[in-house]
């Protein structure tokens, strides 16, 4: 795995972090590290899309996130489990999982 999909990776992860901390922030600390999360969760999506196509990355970026934060709903804020919730994550994982796999081909075509 290339330094851009960690990059990306890892963008995806704080982007759980800074989408729950702005449902959940309630003191001056919570905020800041809410913003710093922001800040570099941004920082290392645009770093990643100099290298990986930016449709590609947006996509993966927000697919893994959403993906994160509905389960971060179901595991640790008991939310009631939906079915159809977790069928369309499904679904959205295999289109990431499948954009990971087109990009890595593309990318070894150039």
């Amino acid at each position: 795995m290339s330094n851009a999909w960690l990059k990306l990776l890892t963008a995806s992860i704080l982007e759980i972090g800074w989408v729950v901390g702005i449902t959940h922030s309630d003191s001056i600390f919570d905020w800041s590290i809410t913003i710093v999360a922001l800040i570099i969760c941004f920082y290392l999506l645009i770093s990643s899309t100099l290298v990986l196509p930016v449709g590609s990355s947006y996509a993966i970026f927000v697919g893994l996130g959403a993906t994160g934060v509905t389960l971060m709903d179901f595991l640790v804020f008991d939310l009631p489990f939906n079915i159809w919730k977790v069928i369309f994550i499904v679904i959205l994982l295999v289109g990431v999982i499948g954009l990971k796999l087109v990009t890595d081909e593309e990318e070894e075509a150039a």
